[in-house]
């Protein structure tokens, strides 16, 4: 099983991103799928997170501007972010409590890096 992100880049104060993040290998389900980042020097930090019947949450700081997604079928979970500031800058993480091999475990991306920068 492996949960790989793709998406992340270089973009300026206020433009848009969007990121994805796909989980394969010999899955049975899949609980909560979410996204976390983390900078330099800080702990990682919840983004958002959104259960299989696509109940989602969100911190405080990207509330209105961010939207999590999932596609269930293709085992996949997004992130769309808008109206990027430089605080948003840090390698993002997506994450999959994933039930496989009669067992459930919580699985990581190795992360994506977003740059929001004039």
């Amino acid at each position: 099983v492996q949960v790989v992100e793709s998406g992340g880049g270089l973009v300026q104060p206020g433009e848009s991103l969007s990121l994805s993040c796909a989980a394969s290998g010999s899955i049975f389900s899949i609980r909560d799928m979410g996204w976390y980042r983390q900078t330099p020097g800080k702990q990682r930090e919840l983004v958002a997170v959104i259960t299989n019947e696509h109940s989602a949450n969100y911190a405080d700081s990207v509330t209105g501007r961010f939207t999590i997604s999932r596609d269930n079928a293709k085992k996949s979970v997004y992130l769309q972010m808008n109206s990027l500031t430089p605080e948003d800058t840090a390698v993002y993480y997506c994450n999959a409590d994933i039930i496989a091999g009669g067992e459930g475990m919580t699985y990581w991306g190795k992360g994506t890096l977003v740059t929001v920068s004039s």
